[in-house]
């Protein structure tokens, strides 16, 4: 892998998606001002837009137009910063940093925070629908099936809830599996399949996209178990140690660190195996795979 061409293909990337994010929002002069200013506040400027970055190379597998795929990944981060926003919330995780800066409630309030995840979650619908994403109607249908089933209690919201019911528990492997399959590992392999959808791949390539994804989900999760227990805060951009705090089951909790790590690899490995028949169409993925496991953040 050239990782300063792929460093520079994630910057363009990121740059221009921040455009088309500040472009897709709300004006923050649009009356509710504050509502519209808070969702701008949690989506823009943070984070490192894995989701997004894993459509467009996705997407670009699959021969998709990248204008197509921008509404694909702006729907994905706009559920996944939905998400963050509901979870730093006092009722949730109670967490006060977010992105190296205050959480949403915290800037602003409780019930706006609530409102910001509530109107991101509806226009992330809104991305999805409003222009031909696909050249076939029903593909398109079934992309807002996918984010839909991926943001709802048989995914992100029902890992959350298992989270929440976990506290305090000894969860055993395919459990907490279980839980990360759906609440972080979900939207992951809906980032990768929407990407793809915007394109043409065959139904057999989408199912080897959706194992690379839920290997690549799983992997993330266990990696950010591994940084909250060993990263700083100022690294994370967020609290560190706080799954520790909160008495939640971790991958580092259960296995140890050094077999958390090993978990990561092997399934590091088992994502670049789903990819096998790919060929060079699939570096970006490759890529991707290799910044999930390997990032220090």
């Amino acid at each position: 892998m050239s990782r300063d061409n792929f460093q520079e293909w994630s910057s363009t990337h990121q740059k221009r998606f921040e455009e088309v994010l500040r472009k897709l929002l709300p004006s923050p002069d649009t009356l509710p001002q504050r509502l519209h200013q808070a969702m701008r506040y949690s989506v823009l400027d943070g984070g490192k837009r894995v989701r997004p970055l894993l459509a467009f190379a996705a997407g670009e597998l699959a021969g998709a137009d990248v204008e197509r795929v921008n509404y694909a990944a702006a729907a994905v981060e706009m559920i996944h910063a939905y998400s963050l926003v509901h979870d730093d919330m006092p009722c949730m995780d109670d967490d006060v940093l977010r992105r190296g800066k205050p959480t949403c409630h915290v800037q602003y309030d409780e019930a706006t925070a609530l409102l910001v995840g509530d109107a991101l979650q509806s226009l992330a619908f809104q991305m999805l629908s409003e222009r031909p994403l696909s050249d076939d109607p029903a593909r398109q249908l079934q992309m807002v099936k996918l984010l839909a089933t991926a943001s709802g209690s048989r995914g992100m919201a029902g890992g959350q809830a298992i989270d929440l019911d976990s506290v305090g528990k000894q969860l055993s492997l395919p459990e907490l599996e279980q839980m990360h399959i759906h609440k972080t590992g979900a939207l992951i392999r809906a980032a990768i399949l929407l990407g793809a959808y915007c394109g043409t791949l065959e139904q057999a390539k989408l199912d080897h996209l959706d194992r690379y994804g839920k290997c690549i989900g799983l992997a993330f999760q266990v990696v950010d178990d591994v940084l909250d227990a060993e990263a700083d805060t100022a690294t994370l951009g967020k609290t560190a140690g706080k799954d520790a705090d909160n008495d939640k089951p971790t991958y580092v909790t259960l296995l140890g660190a050094q077999a958390a790590k090993q978990m990561a690899a092997d399934l590091h490995r088992e994502a670049l195996d789903a990819l096998a028949g790919f060929g060079d169409g699939a570096r970006r993925l490759r890529e991707l795979a290799d910044f999930i496991v390997l990032r220090k953040y």
